[in-house]
């Protein structure tokens, strides 16, 4: 199951963030500071007495527009004594559009200003809806620079009335609920604040979690008292979300794991759900941490197993080895505890293996240790590590060998031959690898695939989706057939493919060929011998397929 990228990115914390103004290069270094300070001060007076803005959201977007105060500042010749005066004229004689001041103010960045800016409207006079939103909001204690934000991720809350995000606001706070901690759930859940009626239960059931949580079970006790330390807890709790928890029932779970709130970073909390998310089962990584959280502890990155030891130790049999060996021989050898899932996933054993850990056997992971140094060593293995280690390129070729380990191939000796056929970076090994997935070949059957025909890794990913969607929609074929003949994918589908299949199809089609060939056979033979058949089958079909199929250029992939 693909993971949605959104969800494991770590966005950095936006109440850190600070913005370097243009460089005022014209005015002597030790007086910039003055005149930022006075232009911010005409600008203040400006928007309250001029434009009728209240004193406090003049200052504060007067205060917080940077860049837009620092433009007009260069339109200036600067001098010490008279510089206030000359501010104060400018905006007497030039007024200046109003909104982008205030979308800048509230923490939108100077360069995205153009694609929130109102058509044709400068003054607030004309349409005062979005700061009338933003005052209310300020009024309740959001930090003004954060409404950005807000306005960004839902638009439609700066479209409602002062009077309607008043009364959101304080039903909000009917749950037990103090301004600070609002306001920081509002921030991670902006649809509470602008989504409309329909949303009304998804509402309810999110707020009934978190009283649960902050309140009944206490958590709020254990944050600070800034919008900042309630911001970073109530991500992590969304993050539980996005994982599949349902929100009405998850409430309950979360307040007895409080804990993992307080003691993990959001980034640690993640990466461990990034990591079991990868067995292929999004909808239970949540809820597994929250019933496991001891497991958070664990490094599951940087121990090395032993495959077959490793699925020893979570109790399959001398026969179920011989088994797994015998099929996945690609997969045997070492390899890194943080590839463990793509390693059970390439065993087709992703499922089996999560449920183990799930219902109860997660101690296994924390007790599994390599107790023979020597264990699983594989001596072609390591020789050909020495060669690469040696050779021109051995970053090249170790970035190869890290995408294949990354899959689940182990290290042994197949799978140094495996390398030695790929092309490519390491990179483009794994967008291509993606591409079969996302075609719809299974994980493990493409490890196979990549086993015993690695070639099939050695071509851009729309040449891969272009021959896949060949043999599914006019071959009508499905993906099952190339755990028969991967080698299909190697070969070139205009010069090759194509042309053989379509002539095929038509002596089919005219009654002169009646026996069946395998599309392998009619794919894979050689020129001279595919000609030879067509002999066989009709006197005149060597002719035509000269003169109308075949492209006569290199045939191969």
């Amino acid at each position: 199951m693909p993971i949605p990228k959104s969800l494991f990115t770590i966005l950095t914390h936006h109440f850190s963030t600070t913005r370097k103004p243009p460089n005022l290069s014209k005015i002597p270094s030790k007086y910039r500071p003055q005149a930022i300070k006075e232009a911010q001060k005409a600008l203040t007076e400006y928007l309250h007495t001029t434009r009728n803005l209240p004193y406090t959201f003049a200052e504060h977007i007067a205060k917080n527009s940077m860049f837009s105060v620092s433009n007009l500042i260069a339109k200036l010749d600067f001098s010490p004594s008279d510089f206030f005066k000359k501010f104060q004229r400018l905006l007497r004689y030039h007024p200046v559009n109003e909104f982008e001041f205030f979308f800048e103010s509230i923490g939108i960045c100077y360069g995205e200003l153009n694609g929130f800016l109102p058509a044709n409207k400068f003054f607030f006079s004309e349409d005062g809806t979005v700061l009338n939103a933003a005052c209310a909001l300020s009024g309740f204690g959001f930090p003004w620079t954060r409404l950005g934000k807000l306005y960004k991720d839902d638009v439609s809350i700066f479209r409602k009335s002062s009077e309607e995000l008043k009364t959101k606001l304080c039903g909000f706070k009917g749950y037990g609920l103090s301004n600070v901690s609002v306001i920081g759930i509002c921030l991670t859940f902006p649809h509470v604040l602008g989504g409309e009626d329909e949303l009304g239960d998804e509402v309810d059931a999110l707020f009934d979690d978190l009283k649960r949580i902050f309140v009944d079970f206490d958590l709020a006790s254990y944050i600070e008292g800034n919008v900042d330390a309630w911001y970073e807890v109530c991500r992590k709790v969304r993050l539980f979300y996005d994982l599949g928890c349902e929100k009405g029932t998850a409430g309950e779970l979360m307040g007895r794991s409080k804990h993992v709130f307080l003691e993990y970073p959001e980034e640690v909390l993640a990466q461990k759900a990034e990591y079991f998310c990868r067995f292929g089962v999004k909808e239970d990584a949540g809820l597994f941490l929250l019933r496991l959280p001891d497991i958070l502890k664990l490094d599951l990155e940087t121990p090395v197993i032993s495959v077959l030891g490793f699925l020893k130790h979570f109790g399959l049999n001398s026969s179920e080895l011989r088994s797994i060996g015998q099929k996945y021989p690609y997969v045997l050898g070492r390899n890194k505890m943080a590839n463990l899932p793509h390693v059970m996933k390439a065993l087709n054993l992703h499922e089996w293996f999560f449920h183990r850990i799930n219902r109860g056997n997660h101690q296994l992971l924390a007790n599994y240790v390599l107790i023979d140094p020597e264990e699983d060593l594989d001596k072609e293995f390591g020789d050909g590590l020495e060669k690469i280690q040696s050779s021109r390129t051995p970053t090249h070729t170790m970035n190869k060998l890290k995408f294949l380990h990354g899959i689940g191939f182990g290290e042994n000796a197949l799978t140094m031959k495996v390398l030695a056929h790929l092309h490519g970076t390491g990179i483009e090994l794994q967008e291509r690898f993606d591409c079969f997935l996302r075609v719809g070949v299974e994980f493990s059957k493409l490890c196979r695939m990549i086993g015993s025909t690695p070639k099939v890794m050695n071509q851009k990913p729309e040449t891969i989706e272009q021959k896949v969607n060949f043999l599914n929609q006019e071959m009508g074929i499905s993906l099952q057939y190339l755990d028969i003949f991967p080698a299909f994918l190697c070969f070139n589908l205009e010069n090759r493919i194509k042309p053989r299949y379509r002539f095929h199809v038509w002596l089919t089609e005219k009654g002169f060929c009646t026996k069946t060939y395998s599309i392998a056979s009619i794919i894979a033979t050689s020129e001279k011998n595919f000609v030879a058949r067509l002999s066989a089958i009709h006197p005149d079909a060597p002719k035509r397929w000269s003169e109308h199929y075949s492209n006569k250029k290199p045939l191969g992939s």
